[in-house]
């Protein structure tokens, strides 16, 4: 599975995609509202660490998640 953290411009809010190892969209949400687009794709029980790869990720970089 892999994070982009994507910056949002004027109104647009900052948004992160995670994506599978096809690179197919999983999840797509913003960063302040994780909790019900992680909840929905079933990895609720690992939001604090996908939250704590979103606060270290830079914009527009993917990083691989391992779990």
């Amino acid at each position: 599975m892999y994070i982009i953290k994507v910056k949002g411009v004027a109104k647009i809010p900052d948004y992160v995609q995670l994506r599978d190892d096809s690179f197919t969209l999983l999840a797509y949400f913003r960063v302040d509202r994780p909790d019900k687009s992680l909840e929905k794709v079933g990895l609720g029980d690992k939001a604090e660490y996908i939250m704590k790869m979103v606060e270290e990720l830079p914009f527009g970089q993917i990083k691989k998640l391992d779990f």
